[in-house]
């Protein structure tokens, strides 16, 4: 079945009816309220683009342009420039062993990732950013909301096909915004804020293949998708953080975590083996000035807004960040992400990662009464590489 995320569906009607985002939410949560709770909330904006005329799938067959490729979709056809290609890894499970690559597609209208299975990770391995690249065949699915096109042993991909040609790939600047200002659904967020709470990481077994949560069968684990499998181990952080207008619950998944604490994936577990390590960790972080880019999610179990963190830095320029704040300047220090559907940083998330007991760090500075753990989060396909923004985070 087609599926066009919630905030696709917005926009599309925010584009074609001309009106503001709070309008269209609006009417949005007042056609759930008169259906008494019988529909969804993207449900009632499908309802709600037919009332106001507006079409939301202008293409559905064909060579189609980014902004057109929508969960479900099968036998996709497209044409872009790859942005980014990124390294081809080794997987292994019960059933046999693997390869899975990725690389980020952008034309016009858009970006997506796309992601290779098995021999077709042999076309990326002459593929470099700049190429043209046609794919056929491809079949895409959702990953946090975000996109992402598969490719198996039926698909093709063709570099710098004769007769194809792409212009310059749309890019989206992060918008830089108070805490306070934040708002559901938001996405390519700016903000810069002190962590005054740090938890404690949790750790959770997944495939390795899929990156999906693996869970126990015995005294093995398995995989829903890949049977048994012997796990890799991710992680989640959670920091509150504090800008003076509000804080937030920000949530660091697996690269984001590395990246806010310096350290690798093998330096990371071991915190797993010995959590009492962590506790240094936890005071050095607090009262840390840190710039975050990503998306807002509605944590429904505790009635409370979520920072999922794209892209992290530590102690940015403070020179530069008044000017930003001033107004001098408009594109957050220029830097721009890139629309992929599978995430500014989409993290390769497990449902299970947001689930944590933290233990807060106490902190001399403000520090929120929300002390309650994470809930989980659910995902439903892999997003085998992070990294999918033309910004680069610092490690």
């Amino acid at each position: 079945m087609i599926k066009m995320p919630l905030n696709d569906i917005i926009s599309k009607i925010k584009e074609k009816a001309g009106l503001s985002e709070e309008d269209i939410n609006s009417k949005i949560d007042a056609k759930m309220k008169q259906l008494s709770g019988l529909i969804s909330k993207e449900g009632a904006a499908h309802i709600i683009a037919n009332e106001l005329g507006v079409k939301l799938f202008e293409q559905v067959s064909g060579k189609l342009e980014i902004k057109n490729i929508l969960a479900g979709m099968r036998s996709v056809e497209t044409v872009g420039k790859a942005t980014a290609v990124y390294d081809i890894r080794e997987f292994s499970t019960d059933k046999g062993s693997g390869k899975v690559g990725s690389f980020m597609l952008g034309d016009e209208t858009g970006s997506i990732r796309v992601v290779c299975w098995g021999g077709m990770t042999d076309s990326m391995k002459d593929m470099k950013e700049g190429d043209v690249v046609k794919i056929q065949g491809g079949y895409v699915k959702e990953n946090q909301n975000r996109k992402e096109v598969h490719l198996n042993d039926k698909s093709r991909v063709i570099l710098n096909p004769p007769g194809e040609s792409v212009g310059k790939v749309k890019k989206v600047t992060s918008v830089r915004k108070k805490i306070s200002e934040l708002r559901e659904n938001d996405s390519n967020a700016e903000i810069l804020g002190t962590i005054v709470q740090v938890f404690e990481p949790r750790f959770f077994e997944i495939c390795p293949k899929c990156n999906k949560r693996a869970r126990p069968d015995g005294e093995k684990f398995a995989c829903s998708e890949h049977g048994e499998v012997i796990p890799n181990y991710g992680c989640v952080i959670n920091c509150n953080i504090d800008d003076g207008t509000e804080n937030i619950r920000a949530v660091f998944f697996r690269q984001q975590a590395e990246r806010l604490l310096g350290k690798t994936s093998e330096e990371m577990l071991k915190y797993k083996d010995d959590p009492a390590a962590f506790e240094a960790v936890k005071n050095d972080l607090l009262g840390t000035i840190v710039k975050l880019v990503g998306k807002v999610n509605k944590n429904d179990m505790f009635e409370r807004m979520d920072f999922i963190a794209n892209l992290v830095f530590l102690n940015p320029d403070p020179g530069e960040e008044i000017k930003n704040l001033e107004g001098e300047s408009s594109k957050s220090s220029g830097e721009t992400a890139e629309q992929a559907t599978s995430g500014a940083a989409a993290q390769d998330k497990p449902a299970e990662e947001q689930q944590a007991e933290e233990k807060p760090a106490e902190s001399p500075a403000k520090t929120p009464e929300q002390t309650e753990p994470q809930p989980p989060q659910q995902r439903e396909e892999p997003s085998p590489q992070q990294e999918t923004t033309t910004q680069t985070a610092p490690k």
